[in-house]
């Protein structure tokens, strides 16, 4: 059969701000997995700069038997678009979407688009390859774990699908099946790469730990720095972003990964995830001796009331301890910063945002507390009565969409303009800046950020006039 693979034509705030977009592994997982029997091609419409005309052209002429969309929360109204085009080109193809807002949410997806005949629950991989063979020999679908479709006018939910056990038996994405050439930072071409599975910790805004389950799985170093070798030799990329949760979450291995990229010569620079209680003196030094540049740590809160709330299960000290860690070893460190809580005051907003200087972090991501659907933190704003929305298009971490308690919409937006300002505005961060990155802040980050606040500001002057 013909199968496309499409990421949806969406307005990225991370490629407006940076200018760039990450590669969708999920479906370059998916193509690995049926490509020997069928031929898959795939779709990124961010990075190339697809329109919804331009995507109605490549499913006309690849003519598909099956399209698989993937979709985050803030994307699915363009999911939504896509699958009406596919249908009415042809009524008869198959539409697949995946990913973590279908996954908590079948029944609704399925109620608000009717193009839409399968949904791929949960880590997809095998249900998706399932799913394939039984639309090809006309088999039923009730056996597949991890599926929602239609019958009739029902929607059913089979039982949810076992996590793979040895992720070493997936197979290595299907790089050559990406627009690679896209995948630009700043002019220097990147590579991304998920190197473990799976969250044991139960934090209150993520779905990763429902997603891909709460127990981590890890790939083999072998496997590691067989598709790093993909990556370096193959694409020519230096650059690597690795993309899980928590890169370090076993430090043991962090450590064995980071002596084999030194020991095997691949002369990459890279940035993993940590958290800053699964972080450590020696796999600091490992890291940055084996090339990585940058360590991102998720601080989330400047005050310990907050972090018990979120149960994020880390301490003020732990976050001081190891950006100091990181920075003796040479690394640079990138904190990320939540405000916007339900119960949290305007003294506990005022800690983190001092407390993102404090704790001494080369850069800052700050963003608003969002209740993505299937988290805790959603569960509660539906049984308090929390949001203030359900356009999907507004579940960006830039959108306030919580009633908070101690703030309106403009003054926690004026906040979120302010921790930016207050963090990189200062003289010692530009100067770095300028002498370590060329002045990426100020050339492109700021004014992009400056640029959205306008539009942003722009539109809702529009829509008060009605």
């Amino acid at each position: 059969m013909k199968i496309l693979l499409i990421s949806p034509p969406t307005d990225s705030v991370i490629k407006r701000v940076v200018g760039t977009t990450g590669p969708p592994l999920s479906l370059a997982y998916l193509a690995s997995m049926v490509r020997d029997e069928h031929d898959v091609i795939i779709v990124d419409s961010i990075a190339e700069e697809l329109s919804f005309d331009d995507v109605k052209k490549r499913i006309k002429k690849f003519d598909p038997d099956v399209i698989g969309i993937t979709a985050t929360t803030s994307m699915i109204p363009d999911a939504y678009k896509v699958a009406e085009i596919a249908k009415e080109i042809n009524e008869n193809v198959k539409v697949v979407i995946g990913g973590p807002h279908v996954t908590f949410l079948p029944d609704r997806t399925m109620e608000e688009c009717k193009s839409i005949d399968f949904i791929v629950r949960g880590e997809g991989e095998i249900t998706f390859k399932e799913l394939i063979r039984a639309i090809e020999k006309g088999k039923d679908f009730k056996a597949i774990k991890g599926l929602s479709f239609r019958n009739g006018k029902t929607i059913i939910n089979n039982p949810p699908r076992e996590l793979i056990k040895n992720v070493d038996e997936i197979p290595m994405p299907s790089y050559d099946l990406l627009p690679m050439g896209r995948y630009k930072a700043d002019g220097v071409k990147f590579g991304t790469i998920v190197t473990s599975r799976g969250c044991p910790f139960n934090c209150i805004f993520c779905s990763s730990s429902l997603q891909f389950g709460r127990k981590w799985r890890g790939h083999s170093p072998k496997r590691v720095i067989a598709e790093l070798s993909i990556l370096r030799n193959e694409y020519g990329r230096k650059s690597i972003e690795f993309l899980d949760d928590t890169f370090t979450l076993v430090k043991s291995r962090a450590i064995e990964i980071s002596n084999k990229i030194k020991k095997e010569g691949l002369d990459i620079s890279w940035v993993a995830s940590s958290r800053v209680d699964t972080f450590s003196k020696d796999v600091a030094e490992a890291m940055h001796r084996a090339g990585a540049h940058t360590v991102y740590f998720g601080i989330e809160s400047g005050t310990q009331k907050i972090l018990d709330f979120i149960g994020k299960g880390i301490t003020l000290e732990q976050s001081k301890t190891s950006v100091k860690n990181a920075k003796k070893a040479g690394l640079r460190t990138f904190g990320s910063f939540i405000i916007g809580f339900p119960q949290e005051s305007r003294r506990d907003v005022k800690k983190t945002l001092k407390f993102s200087r404090k704790v001494d972090v080369d850069f800052a991501q700050f963003t608003l507390a969002t209740p993505y659907p299937g988290t805790r933190l959603w569960n509660m704003a539906l049984k308090k009565k929390l949001l203030t929305t359900m356009n999907w298009k507004k579940f960006t971490t830039l959108d306030p969409i919580l009633k908070l308690k101690y703030f309106t919409r403009e003054q926690i937006l004026k906040v979120l303009r302010l921790a930016y300002v207050k963090f990189y505005l200062r003289p010692k961060v530009l100067i770095k800046d300028i002498i370590q990155d060329k002045g990426f802040i100020m050339r492109i980050a700021i004014p992009q950020v400056i640029k959205m606040y306008i539009q942003k500001l722009n539109s809702n002057i529009i829509s008060l006039r009605g």
